[in-house]
């Protein structure tokens, strides 16, 4: 627990900060997604017993992402940005909980794309039914670009994190 508990304050904290750094990209809704990173972390860090690490499950990577996208809805005053948030993290988090059953621990950086390509779905989704305007999915390209982009970047973060990690259990 004290675990799931740190991890979505260092989640929430990586969110604040990340929402405000101006946008790397000319694409409206594009953002770096480096949270993404933590919850990937928490999703791949299953219980090694024999190691001494990890202990966590899905569903406490789960629960940390819906802290994670409440809270920061709340701390950084976008309550109006919470449903695109809850509808791609959904979406994205179903999608590298699907994905996690089918790669190892050297290919966490396809799920972190993966995932990302999905939240950016959710999150056209989410703006279309919102505005009521179809046309938004014209976005849904270069935001998969994007999504792809930065999801391998976290991906590769938190394979890397998860690496070391279990290197220093040794």
């Amino acid at each position: 627990m004290a675990r799931m508990s740190v991890l979505t304050a260092f989640a929430l904290v990586v969110f604040i900060i990340e929402a405000q750094i101006p946008l790397p990209f000319p694409i409206p809704g594009a953002k770096l997604g480096l949270a993404n990173t933590v919850t990937l972390f928490a999703l791949f860090f299953s219980a090694d017993k024999k190691r001494g690490t990890g202990n966590l499950t899905t569903i406490d990577a789960f629960m940390m992402l819906i802290c994670r996208i409440i809270l920061g809805a709340v701390f950084t005053g976008r309550i109006v940005a919470f449903m695109y948030s809850i509808t791609g993290g959904l979406l994205g988090f179903a999608a590298q909980a699907t994905v996690k059953r089918f790669v190892t621990d050297r290919q966490i950086w396809a799920c972190g794309a993966v995932g990302a390509i999905f939240h950016n779905i959710g999150q056209v989704l989410a703006a279309m039914i919102v505005t009521g305007t179809p046309a938004i999915a014209a976005y849904l390209p270069l935001l998969i670009i994007a999504g792809i982009i930065t999801g391998i970047i976290t991906g590769v973060a938190a394979q890397f994190a998860i690496a070391r990690l279990r290197i220093r259990a040794k």
